[in-house]
């Protein structure tokens, strides 16, 4: 079948080119060459009764969960519009795809343009888009989070962490004990600025920090 469907386009190819064409004789006399060479290569390397054996993509490898996905629940909450669309961009990182998780972020602030979560969470995803560095955009996402709630930890807490991944500890311990200097004693969220500032407290004894 396949040396039948191989003689018909030829024979079409030549039809055309003859027709409606304007090629001389010496041009058609290529063209008859080329295409016997094609026809021997086929018969030299053709398998035309072999199986079909489709390859499969290949499987990334999911990465673990970032640590903004780790603790955005206990800050930003789980029940709400901007966890809906947090969690789909964390599905995205996990696959080591930064561009689509912020795109997605993106998407969901033209329909919540006033989402203070969703904010922080662009900004997050440009953080780690630029491979863990803070950048411009990355910074006015977080600093936009922040005017739309003032009184609440999240943007700042979420900057912070952002600035730790940077390597800017000094920074971001400022703004985890500032949050904890204003904040209720007995907020739920308390105890896990308490434990990254321990913990960085303790890679400092170590020298593992500057």
């Amino acid at each position: 079948m396949g040396w039948v469907l191989i003689v018909l386009m030829a024979a079409l190819v030549f039809v055309a080119l003859w027709r409606f064409g304007r090629f001389d004789k010496a041009a058609l006399q290529f063209l008859g060459a080329a295409l016997l060479i094609a026809l021997a290569g086929y018969a030299w390397q053709g398998r035309p009764g072999l199986e079909g054996k489709p390859v499969p993509p290949p499987v990334r490898e999911k990465l673990p969960d970032t640590a903004f996905a780790e603790v955005r629940g206990d800050m930003l909450g789980e029940f709400d519009v901007a966890a809906h669309w947090l969690t789909i961009a964390d599905s995205y990182h996990r696959r080591g795809d930064t561009l689509n998780a912020a795109g997605v972020i993106g998407s969901a602030l033209r329909e919540h343009p006033n989402n203070a979560d969703l904010w922080v969470g662009l900004g997050n995803a440009l953080v780690l888009h630029a491979d863990g560095m803070m950048t411009p955009a990355a910074e006015l996402a977080f600093q936009h989070a922040a005017a739309i709630a003032p009184d609440h930890p999240g943007p700042k807490f979420f900057y912070g962490l952002a600035l730790a991944q940077g390597g800017k500890f000094d920074e971001a311990e400022a703004i985890w004990r500032n949050i904890l200097a204003t904040a209720p004693p007995g907020v739920s969220w308390r105890p896990m600025i308490e434990e990254r500032l321990m913990m960085l407290d303790q890679a400092r004894a170590m020298g593992m920090v500057p």
